[in-house]
Order: C-alpha cells, then structure tokens, then sequence
C-alpha cells in the first residue's frame, strides 16, 4: 500500500472534533455521519407513533438487521440474537452454565476486565474456579501464546472464554486454530471477539465456537447499545439472556427458542440494531475495493504507526506483525509511584497527551511487566499524521 493510501483518509464522514487526534477507536467506536442520519430517521418514525412502530415494524426490521449481520460474520441467522454490548453476551452464557464445585474456567491475563469479572463472580457461586493463564507479552509467536494458554489446562477445564482481539494488548490470537485443539479436549469456548467485527473477516460458521460475542460499536461503527451473541446449534437451547423477559413463556410461531429469549429484553431504544445494515452498507461503499480493502488499509495503518510509536519510545516492537490487526500497544515505563491503576482512573500521561497535544489515546495498566501500555486504534478516519503527532508528543511527554 502506497504512502499517499495512508495519508487518504474519509475523517468528512464522521463527525469527529477535527481539533483532535481521535486514536482510541477501539474503546467507543464512532459512527459515520451517514449512519446517524440513518438512526434519527429510525427514532423519528418511533416517537411519531412509539406503539406501531415497535410492535408493527420493527419485528420486520429486526429480522432484517439480524440476517444482514449474519451474512456479514457467516453465521446461521438462528443462532444469532442481539445483546447490548459484549459484555452483556458473556454474562448471558456464562451465567447459564451449570458449573460444579471443581470445574474450572479458564481466561488469559489478556482478557477484557469485565469479562473477566463475569467469571470470577459465576465460580464463586457456583463453587467452580477462575484459572488465569498467563500469555507473555512482548511475545515472538503465536506459539508462545498458545504454550501458556495449554499450560493451564486440566481434566477439570469446563470452558475457556479466549479472546479473539485482546483489548490491552491489541493481538490477534489465531481462534481458527485453538478452538479445535480446545474442543477436542471437552473444553467448551466461549470467544471474546469484541473487536472481531468490521476489523477482520469473520467466518462463524466455520469457526464453529460453542459461543461467540461481538460488539457493533467498535470497527462496524454502529450506535452504542448493540453487539451480538452467536450459538452453537448443540447450546441454544441452554442460553437465557441477561434479562428474562416475555419471551420465557411467550413462543412466537416459528420463531427459534433463542430468538425468543433474546429478542424482547423490555422497552429499550431498537435503533441502534437496526443501522447495522447501514454501517455494513455505507462502510463498504466508502472505500474502492470494499470491506476487504478497509481491513487491509488499516491494519497497515496501525502497523505503520506501531512503528513509529517504537520509534520514538526506543523499543523493539512487541509482537509479530501477522498477530496485529487494527489495534497495536507498545509498553511505556512504569507509571509515577503515586499513580494508583484503576479502570475509572485515567493514567496521568493518558490525560497530558489529551489536554496538551489534543491526542486521545488509552494508556492501559496491564497485570505483569511490562506494567503499563500505550494502545493505538486505526480506522479510515485516521491518517499517517495522526501517529507522527503522538511519536513527537510522547518524545516530549513520556
């Protein structure tokens, strides 16, 4: 890809501060100016007549949103049921497993804290226990990776919930290959592929996870509030959503069971669900060559810019290239001995690259050495000069 494709950039199509160097994609999402138009025509026609709106047009809408992403990610729309966010879709399956006093669950110390949380509090009820495997980072290899997952393994190991795209960390781990090797030991895999959507291609069908959540608000770019869970055909009907809702004992003529649990979770804003064919549609269209050429363009943007981060930080670039997708972190030195490390406690460089240099960028605890990381996002609003204006302020600020 040549130097001008990375300075091109579609930053018209958002309606993002232009005042701001907006590297965190990967945390909220932002939505195209295109999609918003699209969601405030959705809420227009819900408040001009909320009741036939809901109950007369959005089940068709729903419907269509719903085989529209299933064709996007390759799955079988049956299996496929909205839920608010990621997050939502783990507490959703784990919370309807029957874990025994012994079982044990497995997550890598590069999982998602929430998620984490989720399984940390369904062993404690249920007498099972968490077992952290923990995956080295620098790392060489994906080989690397999977040693340290499979040292932890056990007779006892009822499920693992493996990240798809750590979010710390930014890798990809190679699930095609680990979610066999994991099944054919009896071990259940519930994936945490809340990146996976709209950074990479996705084939559910072929992965053949017994779970799957995703996000819509990261790189698919839709309105906060919408992800989704995917299901194994052997376990859809063990799954209970989050919320019990009419659904428990109201079937739908020839509606799945899981549709049924999953659609109605009480009055909620369906906007968000229904742009879904919109962002597939308008980002597709944004760009010469599609979907494809999206994901090839920014990864090779994030790359690019991991390496001037190295650059400027003076250190070897932490993973494989082949393990990099759209995310990329690099490790900074320890934080300031008075720095207590805190999802809702902004690091204190976090908050020096924003309100001196207008650069929004996370800077992450992370559980072991190095101890803390610097993370970049990259999507079509974003450009070259982007990172060459983080790699100047962090000479000056780190």
């Amino acid at each position: 890809m040549s130097a001008w494709d990375l300075r091109q950039h579609w930053a018209s199509h958002w309606t993002l501060d232009p005042e701001v160097h907006f590297l965190n994609h990967g945390s909220f999402g932002a939505v195209p100016s295109e999609v918003l138009e699209v969601q405030q025509d959705f809420r227009d026609r819900l408040e001009r007549e909320p009741v036939d709106f809901i109950l007369r047009h959005v089940p068709e809408l729903w419907e269509a949103a719903r085989h529209a992403l299933a064709e996007f990610v390759q799955a079988d729309p049956a299996g496929l049921v909205f839920v608010s966010n990621a997050t939502d879709g783990v507490n959703a399956v784990l919370r309807s497993l029957d874990f025994e006093p012994g079982d044990e669950i497995v997550y890598t110390n590069h999982g998602y804290n929430a998620c984490n949380n989720v399984v940390d509090y369904v062993a404690r009820r249920s007498g099972a226990r968490s077992v952290v495997a923990r995956i080295p980072f620098p790392l060489s290899s994906a080989e690397e990776a999977w040693a340290g997952l499979q040292a932890v393994l056990s007779e006892r190991t009822r499920l693992v919930l493996l990240d798809h795209i750590t979010s710390p960390t930014g890798l990809v781990f190679p699930i095609e290959d680990w979610v066999p090797k994991l099944q054919a030991r009896g071990i259940r895999v519930l994936v945490d592929g809340a990146h996976s959507p709209g950074m990479l291609p996705l084939d559910l069908r072929g992965l053949n996870a017994d779970y799957f959540v995703a996000n819509g608000h990261k790189w698919l770019c839709a309105p906060k509030s919408v992800g989704f869970l995917y299901v194994h055909p052997e376990h859809r009907d063990e799954v209970w959503p989050a919320v019990i809702s009419h659904g428990a004992n109201t079937p739908r003529p020839g509606s799945p069971r899981l549709h049924d649990q999953f659609d109605w979770a009480g009055t909620i804003d369906p906007t968000p669900a229904l742009c879904l064919p919109a962002c597939i549609q308008v980002l597709g269209d944004m760009v010469a060559g599609g979907w494809p050429a999206i994901y090839d363009r920014n990864s090779t943007l994030a790359l690019r810019g991991r390496e001037l981060l190295c650059a400027a930080l003076s250190v070897p670039e932490p993973a494989p290239g082949a393990m990099i997708g759209t995310l990329a972190a690099v490790p900074l030195p320890p934080a300031p001995a008075d720095h207590e490390p805190s999802a809702f406690t902004p690091d204190p460089l976090h908050t020096r690259l924003f309100e001196d240099h207008r650069i929004e960028i996370p800077v992450f605890h992370y559980p072991g050495e190095p101890s803390r990381l610097i993370r970049l996002s990259a999507h079509l609003h974003n450009r070259l000069e982007d990172y060459e204006a983080l790699a100047t302020a962090l000479k000056i600020s780190s």
